[in-house]
């Protein structure tokens, strides 16, 4: 009877954990959709992801964190490139994202017949008309929050055939000095510490679109933070911790850790009472297991981590990484708020372009690494 009841609770764990990777897989397609155009800074990307996890955050019963409302609202300056990207090099038309990239801080500009003068093997400039082309092995977009007295082009070698020698662009960039953001903030109140917070966080923003057609997914990054964040909601929801648990999703994370560094300077609880912070950024492969950042710096916790990895063989690996300031943690970090930045290893290797898909994102150890982190919360609540 016992052995029967056994694989009764196992084959239904095992069917919960389905149904949430099933929901977790739609909120990763969402999140990538051409509706929240790369969750950045045209077409309102942004401003639609936030509605979204708002809308879920609500649906899960979170208490907002700013009196009434979910949002910690702030802002910062962008360079957005919102119109026409358009190049052509030696007579041919360039795709923008998959032939070419333009620098993120480069000014937009118009013109026709530019001639190239060579500087280096993969530099070539038109000092005059201040553009200059860059030849790459793989395009990575990023954001930037200035515009520079020029325009820089990336391009992708494979495809060049001779010399770069002239070539005809219209770019239109447009300097939004106070883009609004919002960091969105919910909690769970702690059934015997409520004045005790563990904090989960991820981030929402990717790098939004490149002109008018073309946008990056952010499958990866950070898409699949953001569904872990989501789905420990719904689990934490359901299954009410001991201490207090605040889930926030930062904006401004890819224009240089914005919005977690607006939060430590106005936070919507007191950074003392933040028992441990676990951060979550591209967390969809896990072939080669996790790596944690601070792990040298917590070296207790670390190894609480890994006793539970191994009693229960989560997953193939935890890698110890010391500080950086890599993701949304290192604010608080600075702040004296003990944290560790989790991501998965191995899998795909698109970052920062259009090819960080959902339907290449393998999701190989996440349910393993969301039983880790219920197991280490719950672990925490008792030292």
């Amino acid at each position: 009877m016992k052995k029967y009841l056994c694989f009764i609770l196992a084959a239904l764990s095992g069917f919960v954990q389905a149904q949430d990777l099933s929901a977790v897989r739609q909120d990763i397609s969402t999140l990538t959709s051409r509706a929240l155009w790369g969750r950045g800074y045209t077409q309102n990307g942004m401003a639609k992801t936030a509605d979204y996890l708002v809308t879920k955050f609500r649906s899960y019963g979170l208490q907002p964190m700013a009196d009434t409302s979910y949002r910690q609202q702030f802002s910062y300056p962008v360079n957005t490139f919102p119109g026409k990207m358009e190049l052509v090099l030696n007579g041919k038309q360039l795709i923008p994202s998959k032939d070419f990239i333009v620098e993120p801080s480069s000014r937009g500009l118009t013109g026709n017949n530019i001639k190239l003068e060579q500087s280096d093997s993969i530099t070539f400039m038109a000092p005059k008309q201040r553009v200059l082309l860059s030849l790459q092995n793989k395009l990575t977009w990023s954001v930037a929050s200035k515009v520079e007295d020029y325009t820089v082009l990336l391009l992708n070698k494979t495809l060049l055939k001779g010399k770069p020698e002239t070539l005809n662009l219209n770019i239109v960039n447009q300097f939004v000095p106070d883009f609004k953001a919002s960091n969105i903030c919910g909690l769970i109140k702690g059934s015997r510490y409520p004045d005790s917070v563990i904090m989960l966080t991820a981030h929402y923003d990717h790098l939004g679109g490149m002109g008018a057609g073309t946008y990056f997914p952010g499958a990866n990054d950070n898409a699949s933070g953001v569904a872990m964040l989501l789905s420990l909601a719904r689990y934490f929801t359901k299954n009410p911790p001991a201490y207090s648990i605040a889930f926030i999703c930062f904006a401004g994370e890819e224009a240089g850790l914005v919005g977690s560094a607006y939060y430590t300077e106005h936070p919507l609880t007191e950074l003392a009472r933040i028992k441990f912070m676990i951060n979550m950024d591209m967390v969809g492969t896990g072939e080669t297991g996790i790596t944690v950042v601070n792990a040298t710096l917590h070296q207790k916790q670390f190894a609480l981590l890994n006793q539970i990895n191994e009693k229960n063989n989560y997953l193939i690996k935890i890698n110890s990484r010391g500080k950086a300031a890599n993701s949304d943690h290192y604010y608080f970090t600075e702040k004296g708020v003990p944290a560790f930045f989790i991501y998965t290893g191995g899998g795909i290797a698109a970052y920062h372009d259009i090819l960080d898909l959902p339907s290449t994102l393998p999701l190989t150890a996440f349910n393993d690494l969301r039983r880790l982190i219920i197991d280490f919360t719950a672990a925490l609540t008792k030292e």
